[in-house]
């Protein structure tokens, strides 16, 4: 089954990239909306912000999403989806966990609890045009997901009343017991006198007396299916009646071929037997059939998705192939890999074009996995990028529109903030993935945060990556082959000391040795036990010669070291170039000291290169390479989506590059800007990245460059790998 699917995404990746003019379409996003673009006037503009569930009014020209911190809903204007305007907020008198979009009015389920031991909510019914408040209803405890009947008749939502998992160490039961709520609707509007409240307890073999329903979805006859998270259930209500006609426990699922240990590598050849599902989102895929994400809460989590019927049969399994799927792409979360691994979360399903499609977000890996169902085993047929922590999704199929909302909010320490995605499908080539693995030795190659590139002397096309401290107890260097679309690791080389793995390296620059082997630069990090050093490597990466820095340097050490390495001429005249990212101790504000290494004469030297004034953050350098003439240097900032403003290529001379002596008078040399990467980072419509860092020629002289994803810890997961046009610079 997994091979299945991995060929399948495979050729479905190849056949995008072709692409001819009867090209099967293919989802690509078009536009990435900041949810703080909707903070109110006054408001602090670092100030938190979330977006949730998300939901679409009847003419599909509004995006409305629950924004918790803020305790508002939000409005953008998608009129023109690649475009989207903000249209501001609506402020409510507690924190909105769903919102449902019936007419031309948005039902919002809000907590207004004191605390989870006295949890209360409400219903609140905001008129789209006016954007007021028109009616509320007491819902009688903390609401989670809302649905809306297919022919808008009434409303169903589940009633939460949520465990605190400061209490008994979040063990359940956790009085009181939640349940599911009935409202009847009318011209969009709530029937507050109507309410039903539905029992779910005595159902679940997990505290059967303290049922957490979590989330909703009503089929084309009325039936609403809930899943009870906690409980490990699901069951099945008659809208109309409101009494429970099903009920089932989803169950647990073996798992083979994970990497479930925290441990700062990528490994999948772990197993996890009888993990209880613990699903979270559920959707109808027919009058019969219904799929569940498997998130895990307290015990469980099986990492996929299951389609049962309705009386609780397994129709299908996912179990560990999305994972695996989504590590080929670079978004396994390692720092996750002991707990619930990627998270599936959120759900979609609809039918665009006759097709129907069944979207699985991935709270933890921050991708959208795209599904055809078949009716049988669903066919994956993408990996979507999407903003940091995707929550929920709604389809606008008459516009062949999709959404995600991304809950993570960074801004206050300078990260990314939440942002509103929007996808389109058409015909043309797939944009993302920009680099996909090879299985190896029949096994999944995983991989992530990318630091530094170089081209193979003899091969057109072939480039080497390296990976840094993220994966400090696997240390590798991967080979890339760009002429594939997207651009395929076709095989990886394990860093090693003495026949084991070279532990406590953060390699942030690699360079050839002219002997078939490799030059690499490891960053220091007092507090990570990792030093600075310089290490030649053979073509089997295996250490032979380990250089550390001379004590007149790093008495001015700061842990931003060697960010690049480079070579400059050959055999006994080589001379390696390191970039320091950013300015050490000794070093005159403005400037960072570009520093050259001898090996044959064990010479240091240096020279002091300018680098640009930050507007915000700071400015430091994350790549250095030679090519005739010239090293190329990447010059960047720490900034991510609007407030990233320097993302450059510049060159220096290497005429100009007459070291000084480490302690004693540096030259400063010239800079020449090369090329702006902001319209390549901004090429799969996401918001721009901070760290561009691997920059390299290939052996025909086309340049390619790289972003470190941060191996998706606080981070998107997003890898951009490019070829650069560098417009005849070269």
């Amino acid at each position: 089954m997994t091979f299945r699917i991995h060929a399948a995404l495979t050729a479905a990746l190849l056949a995008s990239a072709a692409a001819p003019a009867s090209a099967e379409q293919v989802f690509n996003r078009i536009a990435s909306f900041p949810v703080a673009s909707n903070l109110p006037a006054g408001k602090d503009k670092l100030a938190a912000t979330s977006a949730e569930i998300v939901t679409a009014s009847e003419d599909g020209n509004t995006l409305i999403y629950s924004d918790s911190p803020l305790g508002a809903i939000g409005l953008i204007d998608i009129t023109d989806p690649k475009a989207p305007k903000a249209l501001g907020a609506v402020t409510l008198q507690g924190e909105p966990t769903s919102v449902a979009s019936v007419g031309k009015k948005v039902l919002a389920a809000v907590n207004t609890g004191e605390s989870k031991a006295k949890p209360t909510g409400m219903l609140a019914v905001v008129d789209l045009a006016s954007k007021e408040v028109e009616l509320t209803c007491d819902l009688g405890g903390q609401p989670d997901s809302i649905a809306v009947s297919k022919d808008k008749t009434f409303a169903a939502i589940a009633i939460e009343n949520e465990r605190d998992e400061e209490v008994n160490g979040g063990a359940i039961p956790q009085m009181p017991a939640g349940d599911l709520v009935i409202v009847s609707l009318k011209d969009g509007t709530a029937d507050c006198a109507s309410i039903k409240h539905v029992s779910l307890t005595g159902l679940a073999e997990v505290a059967p007396e303290d049922p957490e329903p979590e989330f909703v979805a009503i089929n084309d006859n009325g039936e609403i299916a809930v899943t009870l998270q906690e409980n490990n259930h699901i069951a099945i209500i008659d809208g109309k009646t409101a009494k429970v006609i099903g009920h089932f426990s989803a169950g647990k699922a073996d798992l083979e071929g994970i990497d479930n240990k925290t441990d700062g590598q990528l490994s999948f050849t772990g197993k996890a037997a009888g993990v209880i599902r613990e699903p979270d989102a559920i959707k109808w895929l027919d009058n019969n059939r219904l799929v569940v994400a498997n998130e895990g809460d307290w015990k469980g989590g099986s990492r996929g998705f299951t389609i049962f019927d309705r009386t609780g049969k397994v129709l299908y399994e996912a179990g560990a192939s999305m994972e695996r799927a989504i590590a080929r792409i670079g978004h396994f979360p390692e720092g996750r890999a002991r707990s619930k691994g990627i998270e599936p979360e959120g759900m979609e399903f609809a039918t665009f074009n006759g097709q129907n499609y069944i979207f699985i977000l991935s709270e933890r890996a921050s991708v959208v996995a795209v599904y055809k169902d078949t009716g049988a085993e669903p066919q994956l047929v993408q990996l979507l990028p999407s903003g940091i922590s995707p929550e929920g999704a709604v389809a606008i199929p008459d516009r062949n529109l999709l959404a995600t909302a991304n809950e993570l909010d960074l801004g206050k320490d300078g990260g990314a903030r939440s942002h509103v995605m929007i996808y389109q499908l058409a015909e043309g080539q797939a944009a993302y993935p920009t680099l996909v693995s090879n299985d190896i030795d029949g096994n999944v190659l995983g991989w992530g945060a990318l630091s530094g590139l170089v081209g193979d002397a003899e091969k057109d096309g072939i480039v080497y990556a390296v990976s840094d401290s993220v994966y400090a107890m696997q240390p590798s260097i991967f080979t890339i082959d760009t002429t594939r679309k997207p651009a395929q690791i076709t095989g990886v080389t394990r860093i090693t000391r003495n026949g084991q793995p070279a532990q406590k390296l953060d390699i942030e620059g690699i360079a050839l040795d002219g002997k078939g082997g490799f030059w690499l630069a490891s960053e220091g990090d007092a507090a990570k036990l990792t030093g600075h050093g310089l290490y030649n490597v053979t073509a089997k990466g295996e250490i032979r010669t380990e250089i550390g820095l001379p004590a007149d340097l790093l008495s001015g050490e700061t842990r931003f070291g060697f960010e690049g390495i480079t070579t400059v001429g050959s055999g006994d005249d080589m001379v390696l170039w390191m970039a320091a990212q950013r300015e050490w101790k000794d070093d005159p504000k403005g400037t960072v000291k570009l520093l050259s290494y001898k090996p044959k004469s064990k010479e240091w030297g240096a020279v002091r290169y300018p680098i640009e004034k930050a507007d915000a953050g700071w400015v430091g350098l994350s790549e250095i390479t030679a090519r005739g003439d010239y090293v190329y240097i990447i010059e960047r900032d720490n900034q991510v989506g609007e407030n990233a403003k320097l993302k450059k290529l510049y060159r220096v001379a290497i005429a100009d590059l007459k070291p000084g002596k480490i302690g004693g008078e540096l030259p400063l040399v010239k800079k020449e800007e090369v090329h702006d990467f902001t319209a390549d980072l901004k090429q799969t419509n996401g918001f721009v990245t901070d760290k561009l860092e691997g920059f390299t020629f290939d052996k025909s002289g086309k340049a390619f460059a790289v972003t470190d994803n941060d191996g998706v810890s606080d981070s998107s997961g997003e890898t951009i790998f490019f070829a650069v046009d560098l417009k005849g610079t070269n």
